[in-house]
This record gives structure tokens, C-alpha cells and sequence, in this order.
């Protein structure tokens, strides 16, 4: 009898509860005179800054950054269309990772009320080695669903154990040449791995393609 050779996706999801927050954030000023608004908006920035650096030396704060800056004017128009002098602006964005949640509610409502500074967004994850780790244990988790799967349609067509020949990354199964003489049967992909960022909690998903032969 010819050997069955199946192809399957094996998935495995984790949710796990956020390690740091991003927050983005700007320094944004404008007004008639360009010379001004730029001074306000660098003493403004030197402030903020003055705040991450003590939050950073106190620990609440992993890093900060200021990489940004943006001087530019647009010329306003009147309801009838006529041209107004111009108004100058000045932005700088800045970004501060926050370990300390508390501290970083506490950011947040301090300067959100600050005129002349905007909260953009904050985006929550889990640090690299928590990431890593959850990741490995999740490929444990997805290559056993997928010899589950692999197992269940070799049972169906009335074959014995599954035997792995190929294990890799989504979508790179279809790369590797298929040996011949052999039947396959192809489950439907599921979507790729993919992770979702959440303020209550962090969604990591992981899938693995692969490939068993069996008798």
C-alpha cells in the first residue's frame, strides 16, 4: 500500500498580561511667529524630558526617546478665501517605555493636560526574553495540535500512527519538494501567525506547517 503523506497547520494561542507600556507622545506648538513657538516648544520638551529622565532614574521607566523634530508653517485661508499671514509650528515626538503602570497613569494624567502636549497612543506588550519564552512554549503547543490533526485523518481514511517528516514556519511547506509515489492530503491553512495588542492583556499566536507520513 502506498504511504499517505498529510500536511497539516498546527496552532497554538496564548494570552498573557502586559510587562511594559509604550507611550506616544508629542510636543506640538504653533502660533504666529516662528522664532517663538520654537522656543516655547523646546523649554516644553525639556520639561517633559526632565520628567522621563526622573521617572527613569527612579525605575519606572525603562528608556525614553526624542528622535523627532518637525518646523514647518501653512498659510491659513479666510472664509472668503482670502490669505492670512502664516502660522508656524513645532513638533516633537517622544516615546518612553513604562515598567511602572501606576507611574505611567500617573504620566498620563499629568500631561495630558498640558497645553501644547498630545498623548497619541499606548501600546502594551511583554518584554523579548517573556516573548521568546512564551513563543517556545507555544511551538511545543502548536506541534502537538498538529500531529492531533495529522493523527485524525490518517484514523478517518483507516491508517495507522502519523510519522513527522517536516516541521517549519508557515507557508514554507509548499517550498520543499514532495517525495514521489505518495497520496497527500492537504488541510486548509488557518491563518498565519499573527499577535494582537491589548491594554488588559497580550495575544500571541504561533502556527507551524508539517508534513507526516503514514502507513
Amino acid at each position: 500500500m502506498t504511504d499517505l503523506e498529510i500536511v497539516v497547520r498546527g496552532n497554538a494561542r496564548g494570552r498573557y498580561a502586559p510587562e511594559r507600556g509604550v507611550i506616544d507622545l508629542a510636543v506640538h506648538l504653533e502660533g504666529p511667529v516662528k522664532s517663538a513657538v520654537y522656543e516655547a516648544a523646546v523649554a516644553l520638551h525639556s520639561r517633559l524630558t526632565g520628567a522621563l529622565g526622573g521617572l527613569e532614574s527612579a525605575g519606572a521607566v525603562n528608556r525614553w526617546t526624542a528622535e523627532s523634530v518637525r518646523v514647518y508653517s501653512y498659510r491659513p485661508y479666510s472664509q472668503d478665501g482670502e490669505p492670512r499671514d502664516p502660522m508656524y509650528n513645532t513638533r516633537i515626538r517622544l516615546d518612553a517605555e513604562f515598567g511602572d503602570f501606576e507611574k505611567l497613569s500617573e504620566f498620563i494624567d499629568t500631561w495630558s493636560g498640558e497645553e501644547g502636549v498630545t498623548v497619541n497612543a499606548v501600546r502594551w506588550d511583554v518584554h523579548e526574553t517573556s516573548r521568546r519564552a512564551h513563543e517556545r512554549e507555544l511551538r511545543r503547543e502548536a506541534v502537538e495540535d498538529a500531529i492531533a490533526k495529522a493523527q485524525a485523518y490518517s484514523d478517518a481514511v483507516g491508517r495507522g500512527p502519523v510519522t513527522p517528516t517536516l516541521l517549519s514556519d508557515p507557508d514554507m511547506v509548499d517550498r520543499v519538494p514532495s517525495p514521489r509515489g505518495r497520496m497527500m492530503i492537504a488541510a486548509a491553512p488557518d491563518s498565519g501567525p499573527s499577535l494582537e495588542l491589548r491594554a488588559d492583556d497580550i495575544e500571541i499566536d504561533v502556527a507551524v506547517d508539517a508534513r507526516f507520513r503514514a502507513e
